[in-house]
């Protein structure tokens, strides 16, 4: 749990955090795992504690990881001097969020642009794919200047702290 929080207070804030994050796409079980670790204070828990906190089967939460993981929105660690995994989500979870956003956006555009030579430019089709690529093109671009800035900060951050 939360220092200082009522049990309450964290409650509906992990209902409203993981319907939020329902509706910003994630599955629905992803999304409970996700709140799960994102209001413990450690952002970590193993497969067992996330089963018996969510009241749910290891194979529900086994996929749930495994989607999560691929997304880079949690990363497993061994736990030492043992042969368990723990889950965990830390500072970084956004931006490697966005750096996996940032690599299916560069396959995207690779293939929009790829339709637009296979179907040329002046079909309706082709136009449809140059349209889309010049978009994700731009979302790329943006998606890249986000994650510099993010990084920007970050080193002042660690400098002022110095």
């Amino acid at each position: 749990m939360v220092t200082g929080a009522t049990p309450q207070a964290v409650a509906e804030f992990t209902e409203s955090f993981t319907a939020l994050l329902i509706e910003q796409g994630l599955p629905r079980m992803e999304a409970r795992v996700l709140a799960c670790l994102q209001i413990t204070d450690s952002g970590a828990l193993t497969a067992a504690e996330l089963v018996a906190r969510l009241r749910v089967s290891p194979a529900s939460i086994s996929n749930a990881v495994a989607f999560l993981e691929q997304q880079g929105m949690l990363r497993r660690e061994l736990i030492p001097g043992e042969r368990r995994e723990r889950y965990l989500v830390d500072d970084d979870i956004w931006l490697r969020n966005l750096v996996a956003s940032v690599q299916m956006q560069n396959s995207l555009s690779d293939m929009t642009r790829r339709g637009v030579e296979i179907l040329g430019p002046d079909t309706p089709a082709g136009a449809r794919f140059e349209q889309s690529a010049e978009f994700v093109a731009i979302v790329g671009a943006a998606l890249r200047q986000a994650m510099e800035q993010w990084r920007v900060r970050l080193a002042e951050r660690s400098a002022e702290r110095e």
